[in-house]
């Protein structure tokens, strides 16, 4: 027998810890996890809110799971970044950054109720087997301020500059609605825009069929 399931849509998700101490709590996820405040409620507070990117974790005073621990995982785009900004916060490392079998970068720390929360990036070398290549020499030229960029980019990356233009490719081949896919996340988009006014590039995305020598 096939059971029945709901019909439901969801546009936000707010997981909630308990803590024993909202204020302290809301400090610690601020000033060492890097967490920006979103809202307290109650005076005093019994309840708080803080924000890591696009997600907002619930805090609610209370009695921690004593018979073991809760747990939240983030995906977020660069795992190691953050790793060092806690483990130079002196925060308790419980799980300490590697690649994990099920195609995650991750780690986990321990805040201060006992709650773990888990951090990791996407690492695609792992969601499928090696496939064997063969590469070949083609001539590119291309604008000046716009290969420097690119260089800067694969570098930021860790990529060789051919990795980094066949993950370009490949994403641009692939669509997404009424538009295609990115390889960037918005972390990187953000840097490449940063890139843009390094090499003081002024043009926009369509300039290519204006170029002339």
């Amino acid at each position: 027998m096939t059971l029945p399931t709901a019909q439901v849509t969801h546009s936000q998700l707010f997981p909630t810890l308990l803590v024993n101490d909202i204020r302290s709590a809301v400090d610690f996820y601020t000033s060492r996890l890097g967490f920006s405040p979103r809202f307290t409620w109650g005076e005093p507070p019994t309840y708080a809110g803080v924000d890591l990117g696009q997600t907002t974790l619930h805090l609610a005073k209370g009695t921690p799971y004593v018979a073991g621990h809760s747990e939240v995982n983030f995906v977020i785009d660069n795992a190691d970044e953050l790793y060092a900004f806690h483990r130079g916060n002196g925060v308790e490392i419980v799980e300490p950054i590697d690649d994990r079998e099920y195609g995650i970068r991750d780690y986990k720390i321990k805040d201060l109720d006992g709650n773990y929360l888990g951090f990791g990036h996407y690492i695609y070398h792992l969601e499928g087997p090696p496939l064997k290549i063969e590469r070949v020499d083609v001539p590119v030229r291309l604008e000046k301020r716009l290969a420097a960029l690119l260089q800067d980019l694969a570098e930021h990356k860790g990529m060789s500059l051919s990795g980094c233009l066949e993950e370009t490719l490949l994403h641009t081949f692939e669509r997404i609605g009424d538009t295609v896919a990115s390889p960037h996340t918005v972390r990187t988009l953000e840097y490449i825009q940063e890139l843009k006014q390094k090499h003081h590039i002024d043009y926009d995305t369509h300039a290519s069929y204006r170029f002339v020598e």
